[in-house]
């Protein structure tokens, strides 16, 4: 099904008797059972003020559209959300909705907060079929702040978006790319903390031990790029033996495919997100027994690609951080459940969560933690 209006989405909802699987785009492949609801019919900019940072616009309108209007005003979701398809190997067209629903943020994330951070509120469907309307939006408007953070990363399970606002920002002036060269896991991502501890403002943090290549990313005007990009290549001077640089459009092209994981794109395997602290980053990767892996967020992020079905959580064992299953088969998908389990405590308050907003259990029953 696909709605074109929160009012017929309202309705479905009411209605439903059994367990409904909520689309964005249909980008992304998360595994939910049930019935289809598609959102991508609640679509377009509903307001866009380019002086107050803000922009309202319904769940189902294309990521596109929103860059192409902010674009036109030197403005950008800066938080970078990830496009799914070259991954996944899927269509579609990514969703704003569905952004924030999944909490997509790339690699500025480590510099300017996650997507949730710039989500100013949201209008939504719960599981009874309830129309909520939540925080605001300007910024200064922090009316049901805890809410409207709860809705991004619930993967549609406590409702479906119908409307999001959220803050935008300007663009830089320009970027550069700062690449060390040579470095194994353990030197990169030591030489990543070590700028990202700096005053000099690096606004990405990566590392690829395929190409043997680590990579840090300064934005904002082309006086204080170069500067800064000085003054971190004089502080790593004794941490790599070789570095060079990419100017802005080098450097955008770079940080698309770092972005979206464009190192696996085309690979076979299952895909693994892990999330985890920088200082452990080097470590979990050389346990996880994984076919190719690659790291952003400074090390707290690490991409892997696995042989089919492989364990990957009970290969890594205890830490502090998760594990979630992006790309696999239906089988493995049966086997390995796509998030972390829960510790009992966050389990009882995702239940808890659950039967409020949707006591029927309809919506993407089976996913995070929550039986079918």
């Amino acid at each position: 099904m696909k709605m074109t209006c929160e009012a017929d989405l309202s309705d479905v909802i009411k209605g439903a008797s059994g367990p409904l699987q909520v689309l964005g785009g249909g980008t992304r492949g998360i595994g939910a059972v049930g019935e289809a609801l598609s959102v991508a019919g609640l679509s377009g900019i509903t307001l866009y003020e380019p002086g107050a940072l803000t922009v309202v616009a319904q769940a189902g309108t294309p990521v596109a559209e929103i860059e192409a209007a902010l674009d036109a005003e030197n403005q950008r979701l800066a938080f970078e959300p990830m496009d799914h398809r070259g991954l996944l190997g899927t269509a579609g067209t990514p969703t704003i909705g569905g952004v924030f629903a999944g909490n997509y943020s790339g690699p500025r994330r480590i510099s300017v907060g996650a997507a949730r951070d710039f989500l100013l509120g949201v209008r939504f469907v719960d599981g009874q079929g309830a129309i909520v309307k939540n925080g605001g939006r300007v910024m200064k408007n922090v009316t049901g702040y805890d809410l409207v953070k709860l809705m991004a990363g619930s993967f549609g399970t406590l409702g479906v978006l119908s409307e999001v606002s959220l803050k935008v920002l300007p663009k830089p002036e320009t970027q550069q790319t700062l690449v060390l060269h040579g470095l194994d896991d353990v030197a990169a991502i030591a030489a990543l903390n070590a700028a990202m501890g700096s005053p000099f403002e690096v606004s990405g943090a990566a590392h690829d031990p395929a190409a043997g290549q680590t990579y840090l990313r300064f934005e904002g005007f082309e006086a204080s790029v170069g500067y800064r990009m000085g003054q971190v290549k004089a502080l790593l001077k004794d941490r790599a033996a070789e570095m060079s640089a990419l100017d802005a459009g080098a450097s955008v092209e770079l940080w698309s495919g770092i972005k979206d994981v464009a190192a696996f794109h085309g690979q076979e395997g299952d895909v693994w997100r892990v999330s985890c602290k920088p200082t452990d980053g080097a470590g979990l990767a050389a346990k996880a027994g994984a076919l190719a892996h690659v790291f952003d967020w400074s090390g707290g992020l690490i991409w892997l690609r696995t042989g089919k079905g492989h364990d990957l959580r009970a290969k890594l064992g205890d830490y502090d951080g998760h594990a979630t299953l992006v790309r696999a088969d239906a089988g493995t998908r049966v086997a390995l459940p796509v998030f972390e389990p829960e510790a009992p405590g966050v389990a009882k308050l995702t239940q808890g969560l659950r039967a409020r907003f949707d006591p029927k259990g309809i919506l993407n029953p089976g996913l995070m933690g929550m039986a079918a």
